[in-house]
């Protein structure tokens, strides 16, 4: 009795975003190509045309998925602990420990190499703000007058894409063993809530 084909699941646009996004974080914005996902996702082009007009489409789409699933869920996740030092070290530690759990690149690296991109150029933009502003919102919610918690913020997030970058390029630089990560994150929030001199 000859077998049954396997039916296959349907892929669906959220599909397609994630594989446009890893396809990104390991080959930057160039990674994302049609047929080549289509061959990842065993699919045919006509799935990407059914859920995407073009390539663009996925781009945009893959690039707001980021910002939810990067900033907006990172945000969600750190606002539900209600001490704000500990929201800090709770942020510290996710996104740093984010950037070495990227076996197949860095997204957020990827995304900072395409900021010319029109898709990613406004989205970058508004995610940079979001994740100042945030993190200055901490500081605020510490007792820093807005001027100083901004740039405490800012300090934040910058030091956060170097870390991504060294992640990135020398992963072996950093702490390795889980005891040493957290006391990394610990020295972290210790250098960012020094009183001023």
């Amino acid at each position: 009795m000859p077998e049954r084909p396997v039916k296959q699941r349907r892929l669906t646009a959220d599909d397609w975003t994630a594989a446009a996004l890893e396809a990104m974080a390991g080959g930057g914005l160039a990674a994302v190509a049609v047929e080549p996902l289509a061959a990842r996702l065993g699919a045919t082009k006509g799935s990407f045309y059914w859920h995407f007009a073009d390539r663009n489409a996925l781009i945009e789409a893959a690039v707001l998925r980021w910002e939810r699933e990067h900033t907006e869920a990172v945000i969600a996740f750190v606002d539900a602990e209600p001490d704000p030092l500990a929201r800090l070290r709770l942020l510290i530690g996710a996104v740093l420990g984010s950037t070495t759990q990227q076996p197949d690149g860095n997204i957020e690296l990827a995304m900072l190499a395409t900021a010319g991109h029109p898709h990613v150029a406004p989205v970058l933009a508004r995610v940079t703000e979001r994740r100042v502003a945030y993190t200055a919102g901490l500081f605020t919610a510490l007792g820093w007058p807005p001027d100083q918690a901004r740039r405490r913020g800012l300090l934040a997030v910058t030091a956060y894409l170097g870390h991504a970058q060294v992640a990135h390029v020398a992963p072996g630089t950093l702490p390795q063993t889980e005891a040493d990560r957290r006391h990394y994150v610990d020295q972290v929030v210790r250098l960012l809530t020094a009183p001023d001199s």
